[in-house]
C-alpha cells in the first residue's frame, strides 16, 4: 500500500513537474515579439488523464493560437510597415494562476511521498523489535 501511494504521488509529480515546465516556458515567452509574417509563439497546455492503475499521466500537449495578437510596437526591428509585430496570446494572469495551481500540486505531492516513506520507515522498525 506504501508502494502504491509513492508510485500514484510520482506520476502527479511527473504531471505538475511538466506543468511547471510549461507555464514557466509560456510566462517566459509573454512579451515574445515574431514578424506580423509569421506565427506568435504558441503556449503550452499540459492535458492529464487518470491512469488505469492509479495515478495520473500527461494525456496531450496542446498549443495556444499561433496567430497571437498584433501589438503596435514601431521601434522593434521586427515591426511591419505599419509598425506592428505579433504577440503571444497568453494572459498573464492566468498563467499565474495555474503557476500557483501547480506548485501547490506538486508541493502536495512532495508530502505524499515524505510521509509514506516515512510510514514504510516505522513499520520496518516495527519487523525489527
Amino acid at each position: 500500500m506504501t508502494f502504491d501511494a509513492i508510485g500514484i504521488a510520482g506520476t502527479a509529480l511527473t504531471v505538475h513537474r511538466k506543468w511547471l515546465d510549461a507555464v514557466s516556458d509560456n510566462l517566459a515567452n509573454i512579451n515574445t515579439a515574431a514578424p506580423t509574417d509569421g506565427a506568435a509563439f504558441q503556449a503550452r497546455y499540459i492535458e492529464a488523464t487518470a491512469g488505469d492503475g492509479g495515478g495520473v499521466y500527461v494525456r496531450a500537449t496542446r498549443f495556444g493560437d499561433a496567430e497571437g495578437r498584433l501589438a503596435y510596437d514601431p521601434e522593434n526591428p521586427l515591426a511591419d510597415e505599419q509598425g506592428y509585430v505579433r504577440m503571444p496570446d497568453i494572459d498573464m494572469s492566468t498563467q499565474m494562476s495555474s503557476l500557483i495551481m501547480a506548485q501547490r500540486g506538486y508541493e502536495a505531492n512532495t508530502a505524499v511521498v515524505d510521509r509514506a516513506k516515512t510510514t514504510y520507515e516505522a513499520a520496518l522498525q516495527i519487523g525489527r523489535n
